[in-house]
C-alpha cells in the first residue's frame, strides 16, 4: 500500500497541546451538523454514515458553540436558514482552536444563499431540494478534506525510547507515550518547564522511522508527562511521519471504515 501526501519546503506546525488518554473515535471522523430542520438531519445524516462517518446533531446555535469549543470535528454542515446565527456559528468555527481547520459545509435553500454562504467562506454547499445522489456527491468531493483532517489529529499510542536535547541544560531521557502530525507525549524522570524548547529524538518501529524535531513543551503533569508541540520537521521527514500514521489510523479502523479510509487517500495528497 502506498500513500504520497503533498510536501511543502518547511513545516511549521503550532496547534494544539497533546491530550493524554484521548480516545480515538472508529469512523473516518465526526460531523456535526447545525440545523433545525430534522427532515434534512436525516437525509444528510444517512450519507455520512454511509460514508464511514459518524453524527453529532443540534438545532440549538448557543449548543452549536458550545460543541465547537469543547469537541473535536472533521466538518461542521450550519444552515443557512439560522440567518445570522449561521454566521456565527462559522465564525466560532474558524475562531476555535480545536474546528478552525475543520471542512465547513453550507446547508442552503437557493441559489442566493448559495453565492452568500461561498461568499462568507464555506467550502462546500448542500442545497435544497436534497436528495441523496447530490449528497453523495458534494460529500465524494470533499471527503479526502476529511480524511486528511482527521489524519491531522490523529494520536497513535507508542512506547519507544526518546531524548531531549535543551541548550544550557542536561539531556532529558524518556519515552513516548503517543505521537501525531503534530507532536508527542513524553514521560520523563524529570519534569519539563512549559515554554522551554529543544531538540526531541526518537524512532518509530513496524516501519522504522527516526524523528528529529525542534519542539516545544506545552504542558506538564505530577506524574512525569508533558506534551511537546513540533516547532520545525523537515518537509521529508513530515511526510513520512504522516504516511506512518496513516498506516496505524488505518490499523485500527474497523474492515469496512478502513476500505473508505485507503480510497480516500490521493496519490497527490
Amino acid at each position: 500500500m502506498r500513500y504520497t501526501f503533498q510536501r511543502n519546503p518547511q513545516v511549521r506546525i503550532g496547534e494544539l497541546p497533546l491530550l493524554m488518554g484521548q480516545k480515538e473515535n472508529r469512523a473516518v471522523g465526526t460531523v456535526l451538523i447545525v440545523s433545525p430542520d430534522r427532515t434534512a438531519i436525516g437525509q444528510i445524516s444517512d450519507v455520512l454514515r454511509e460514508h464511514a462517518l459518524s453524527v453529532d446533531t443540534t438545532g440549538e446555535p448557543t449548543i452549536a458553540l458550545h460543541r465547537l469549543n469543547h469537541h473535536k470535528f472533521e466538518a461542521v454542515v450550519v444552515d443557512s436558514a439560522l440567518e445570522n446565527d449561521a454566521l456565527t456559528c462559522f465564525r466560532q468555527l474558524r475562531a476555535s482552536s480545536l474546528n478552525r481547520t475543520a471542512i465547513a459545509f453550507a446547508l442552503t435553500r437557493g441559489s442566493e444563499e448559495t453565492a452568500a454562504a461561498l461568499r462568507q467562506g464555506f467550502s462546500f454547499i448542500f442545497e435544497r431540494p436534497l436528495i441523496p445522489d447530490s449528497i453523495s456527491h458534494t460529500l465524494k468531493v470533499a471527503y479526502g478534506l476529511i480524511v486528511r483532517e482527521r489524519r491531522r489529529y490523529f494520536r497513535y499510542p507508542v512506547v519507544v525510547p526518546a531524548v531531549l536535547s535543551r541548550k544550557n541544560a542536561p539531556e532529558v531521557f524518556g519515552r513516548t507515550v503517543n505521537v501525531s502530525e503534530n507532536g508527542l507525549a513524553l514521560s520523563t524522570s524529570i519534569a519539563l518547564v512549559p515554554g522551554s524548547e529543544g531538540k526531541v529524538q526518537f524512532t518509530l518501529t513496524e516501519p522504522l522511522l527516526q524523528i528529529t524535531a525542534e519542539s516545544k513543551v506545552c504542558w506538564n503533569d505530577a506524574r512525569g508527562n508533558a506534551g511537546l508541540q513540533f516547532l520545525f520537521l523537515p518537509s521529508d521527514l513530515a511526510s513520512r511521519l504522516q504516511m506512518w500514521l496513516a498506516q496505524k489510523l488505518e490499523q485500527e479502523l474497523p474492515p469496512l471504515v478502513a476500505e473508505k479510509f485507503r480510497h480516500s487517500i490521493s496519490p497527490h495528497e
